[in-house]
């Protein structure tokens, strides 16, 4: 195998002089010459396989950088995510994953995968949104809290979101969308890509569009509607009377 010298490694650590270096991908090589100097190179030849890092321990690349370490250090550490996503009108998913993301065939999958993961999903929503504010409407996951209780695994939301037209009497209008949701939590399987630890959102578009049109009510057809309470009033208190003497 041919072996590459460069003055500066990826991991921090200087070359001695006339030292040459070329870590093994761990069978992830794409050519003969192919060499994986660090941790995060040995993530990305797995990736480009499609493979699954699932022991790092065993990566020696890894064991220098003090990967699973770090990962340690970390534990309990949290994170506060806000921002918005523009997307094309057709299903999709975004999601919260810890470390790097690929794309698997239709799946995104993380890069740090350990056999036994210690990842806590638990997590808060303060505010999620389909779309511009209009009155009256209810976001159902604003507030929405979870906490992890047992092992790690993936976090679902189910999102339907249903195209709404909002007018209101100065005839403004606001293209926004409603949601409705449900969840489900599927347990970690170890190297299986498909049941990473994440929070997961899965969203579809309703075929059916709802407008909410505001209208304004004339003064000669409010009174009409205060007479005809009125008479209705009078009338029942009329029978109640009735009835009572009887």
């Amino acid at each position: 195998m041919q072996s590459i010298e460069r003055p500066l490694q990826r991991h921090g650590g200087r070359l001695q002089h006339n030292e040459t270096y070329c870590g093994s991908c761990y069978g992830a090589e794409m050519s003969d010459d192919q060499c994986c100097n660090s941790c995060e190179e040995v993530h990305e030849a797995y990736q480009k396989k499609g493979w699954a890092v699932t022991n790092a321990e065993l990566i020696d690349q890894c064991k220098r950088e003090g990967f699973l370490k770090k990962i340690d250090e970390e534990k309990g550490e949290g994170c506060n995510v806000y921002g918005t996503l523009v997307v094309n009108k057709v299903a999709g998913s975004f999601h919260f994953v810890p470390g790097k993301s690929f794309h698997i065939s239709d799946f995104l999958g993380d890069l740090i995968m350990l056999e036994k993961p210690t990842y806590n999903v638990s997590h808060r929503i303060n505010k999620l949104a389909f779309g511009d504010y209009f009155p009256g409407i209810v976001n159902p996951l604003d507030g929405v809290q979870w906490t992890q209780d047992k092992e790690s695994g993936m976090y679902q939301y189910f999102v339907k979101v249903v195209p709404t037209i909002y007018t209101n009497v100065k005839r403004r209008t606001i293209r926004s969308n409603q949601f409705s949701v449900t969840e489900h939590f599927k347990d970690y399987e170890a190297g299986h890509y498909r049941t990473i630890p994440g929070v997961f959102f899965f969203y579809d578009l309703s075929p059916i569009k709802v407008t909410f049109t505001e209208n304004r009510m004339s003064f000669l057809h409010f009174m009409t509607n205060v007479c005809a309470i009125v008479g209705a009033t009078e009338h029942n208190d009329t029978e109640i009377q009735i009835r009572t003497e009887s």
